[in-house]
This record gives structure tokens, C-alpha cells and sequence, in this order.
């Protein structure tokens, strides 16, 4: 391997390292991103953080009855969505704000 070679495998290896920083560096920022979606009048709440992950479910007891479980279900899945959605356009604003792919050198 000569001198040159060797310098230009040197720097590549430094710019992954950076690379790979800045890459931790953002999903911790998207972790600290936290949103709240809700559905029938807040009978069910889910928080969800930018890496998208469910951080809670919680659901108003009123509103659990054996005999509607389907209304239930329905309710958590729309609360679930919704979240997802607002967590993902938080984090879109959130990796612009930051430089977005550019700032990790992949833009």
C-alpha cells in the first residue's frame, strides 16, 4: 500500500467515525422529541418519542366495556396513528432544523 493509499484509507476511516457521531448524536436528539396523540375526547392517549417508540397507552376507564371492545381498539389504533404522524413531521422539522442528511454528509 503506498503513502497515498494509505492516507486516503487514514481519512476515510476518521470521516466514518464522524459520520457515525453525528448519526448518535441525532437519534438522541430524536429521542428527546415527544409527542401526545389522543382520541375520543381523550379517552385514550399515547405518547410516542422520535425514535417511534410507544412510550404509554393510557386509556380513561369509562370508556372500557367488554361490549365494545371493537370502539376500544378503534380508539387506540386512531390515538396510535396519530401520534406516529406527529412524531414523524416533529422529527422531519427537527432533522431540518439540524441540517438534515447534509449535516450528516450523506446530503
Amino acid at each position: 500500500m503506498t503513502f497515498g493509499k494509505f492516507r486516503e484509507a487514514r481519512d476515510q476511516m476518521k470521516q466514518m467515525r464522524e459520520l457515525k457521531a453525528q448519526a448518535e448524536a441525532m437519534q438522541k436528539q430524536l429521542a428527546a422529541i415527544v409527542v401526545e396523540a389522543d382520541s375520543g375526547h381523550g379517552a385514550v392517549r399515547v405518547t410516542v418519542n422520535g425514535n417511534q417508540k410507544v412510550m404509554s397507552v393510557k386509556i380513561d376507564p369509562k370508556v372500557v366495556d367488554e361490549r365494545k371492545v371493537e370502539n376500544l381498539e378503534d380508539l387506540v389504533l386512531k390515538a396510535v396513528n396519530e401520534a406516529f404522524q406527529k412524531v414523524q413531521k416533529a422529527a422531519a422539522k427537527q432533522m431540518m432544523a439540524s441540517g438534515g442528511l447534509k449535516g450528516l454528509g450523506l446530503g
